[in-house]
């Protein structure tokens, strides 16, 4: 049932900045298809972008203020209507109820069981007070889930999330969710080790744990990554259990932020999802990483890691939301026995769940305003202190006329309060030729609104320059890593086509690569082979969005990296 009267939460929920396949936005997987054979020197890159640079014709432009809205946006409106994330099984019973599911259970093939069990009981026509029953299964990834549901977008009958953290979380928010059933099927969150890294883990520091492993990290031993927390249900598992490893007692005390500050110095890498997180363990850049125990039961290529099992088990709770009536209520009972009578459960372990591994969390119940204070201090303290500097670069191009570039500046201006103030932000815009816009500069208001003004006086006409325009904010980012050593440096496209005219992706590919630029791209309803070829060069993200939900996707990608 869709529901517009839930509680609006202006919130800083991301994720995944993208889901399962998408938060918000296809996610576009990439492994090494950008990177060049040839290696070059930090300094021959350089002298190679100064060739390159003297070929292109910039133009500065002069920033104009522009009045900066603060707060004015809510959850609601950046969500794109649920039909971008279609029902993947229809009930079509005089009383049918919808449930949200966690993707690994409502996917296909092996990651499809909550499906199938749907089928089934949909099949067997059964009926209350002579009138037919049936559940429909919308495939929505937790965290995603999590945002439709607090925001009052669209909130369905029934929610199955991975686990009942953010059960806890959507309780804490007010809104009318009760616990149907604890665990439908179960699974485990784990840190899975390369089986080397392994022995070297537990021949230091005497066992391997997720406490040892996180030392390690700490430590500078092993290059550890995890999935974000804002969108992943064993990110948020894992931010949760590594702040309990650093006091159990208060997961947020001084004690524990100052950990955590330190553990996240040393990590490389924080995926969206756990697809992109696979991308990075086969670049071969990651020595362990996190996942669910069932992912791991169908994967014959990770037997040669180690599963070291943390936090809170992942049984799949379902829950049932807002008033719904007796008969939906009744619907939902009989279905959750249904998915937990024999051949159902058979079916589960067949498809990697309940496999019995004798876990059993330690982690003491932690209330719902914890874990979105947890999140809310990974959003400030996950860059451990350093700060980003980050040029946006966007495509001006003729194509973008119309609806792309106006969608293009309200997603820019809405996904800009999600920036910190601590950061330092550019813009580079281009068409045939190339324009900057803003430099570099702290992201005060005063500079916000500077940023506000240049996207305002965004206009859309001529060629598409995008490695031209990748070139000048290369060059504004090597000054910028100068003038601020510590700082993290990135760089964000926005185009809907292939570049047309200027250098092309063997012109800068070596260049980006050697100077170590991550860049991450976001194609509107865009061939999306180029954009992810440069952005699978320093293992960034690559994003297809369009104009229902690029202002969710982009807030969603500045709040997890700016």
């Amino acid at each position: 049932m869709s529901s517009n009267k839930g509680k609006i939460a202006v919130s800083m929920i991301a994720v995944g900045i993208i889901a399962v396949a998408a938060v918000g936005g296809g996610l576009r997987l990439t492994r090494n298809i950008g990177k060049s054979d040839r290696q070059i020197s930090r300094e021959q890159a350089l002298d190679d972008l100064t060739k390159l640079l003297k070929k292109i014709d910039v133009t500065n432009i002069e920033p104009r203020k522009a009045q900066v809205e603060i707060g004015t946006s809510s959850l609601a409106d950046e969500l794109p209507d649920i039909s971008k994330y279609p029902l993947s099984v229809y009930g079509d019973g005089d009383i049918d109820i919808e449930i949200f599911s966690s993707t690994e259970k409502s996917g296909r093939g092996t990651d499809g069981w909550l499906n199938e069990i749907a089928e089934r009981f949909n099949e067997e026509d059964f009926q209350i007070d002579g009138r037919d029953i049936s559940v429909s299964v919308r495939p929505v990834a937790s965290g995603l889930s999590y945002d439709y549901i607090v925001s009052g977008k669209y909130v369905p009958h029934a929610y199955t999330p991975s686990n009942e953290l953010w059960g806890d979380m959507i309780d804490s928010e007010g809104i009318d969710i009760r616990l149907e059933d604890e665990c439908l099927v179960s699974s485990t969150a784990g840190i899975l080790v390369n089986n080397n890294v392994y022995n070297n883990i537990n021949s230091k520091y005497g066992s391997v744990t997720l406490e040892t492993v996180v030392q390690a990290t700490v430590d500078g031993e092993i290059a550890m990554g995890y999935t974000n927390p804002y969108s992943s249900s064993t990110g948020l598992n894992f931010l949760v259990s590594a702040l309990n490893t650093f006091d159990s007692s208060d997961i947020l005390s001084q004690k524990a932020v100052s950990s955590f500050v330190d553990f996240q110095a040393n990590v490389p890498f924080v995926a969206y999802t756990t697809l992109q997180m696979r991308e990075a363990v086969e670049s071969g850049s990651l020595d362990a990483f996190i996942f669910e125990s069932q992912l791991v039961f169908n994967d014959a290529s990770l037997k040669r890691y180690s599963f070291i099992p943390f936090g809170v088990e992942h049984n799949n709770p379902m829950y049932s939301l807002g008033r719904i009536s007796p008969d939906e209520q009744e619907v939902l009972k009989q279905f959750i026995s249904y998915c937990k009578n024999d051949e159902s459960q058979k079916l589960a372990e067949k498809y990697g769940f309940n496999q019995q591994n004798g876990y059993k969390s330690d982690i003491s119940d932690i209330s719902g305003n914890a874990l979105i204070s947890a999140q809310k201090l990974w959003k400030e303290e996950k860059n451990a202190g350093k700060p980003v500097v980050a040029v946006f670069v966007a495509d001006m191009s003729g194509s973008m006329d119309g609806d792309p570039i106006r969608q293009l500046k309200r997603s820019l201006i809405n996904g800009s309060q999600y920036i910190s103030d601590e950061n330092y932000i550019g813009l580079v815009t281009y068409n045939n030729n190339v324009q900057i816009n803003l430099p570099i500069d702290k992201f005060t208001l005063n500079h916000r609104a500077y940023f506000t003004g240049a996207v305002e006086d965004m206009s859309a006409v001529g060629g598409t320059a995008t490695f031209d325009a990748v070139a000048v904010a290369s060059d504004m980012l090597v000054d910028a890593r100068e003038k601020y050593p510590d700082a993290k440096i990135m760089m964000f496209v926005l185009s809907d086509g292939e570049t047309n005219t200027g250098c092309d992706l063997k012109d800068i590919s070596e260049i980006v690569q050697a100077l170590e630029i991550p860049i991450y791209t976001i194609g509107y309803n865009a061939d999306l082979d180029e954009l992810s070829r440069i952005s699978a060069i320093n293992e960034a993200a690559s994003i297809n969005a369009d104009s229902d939900d690029v202002v969710y996707a982009l807030k969603n990608l500045f709040n997890a990296q700016v």
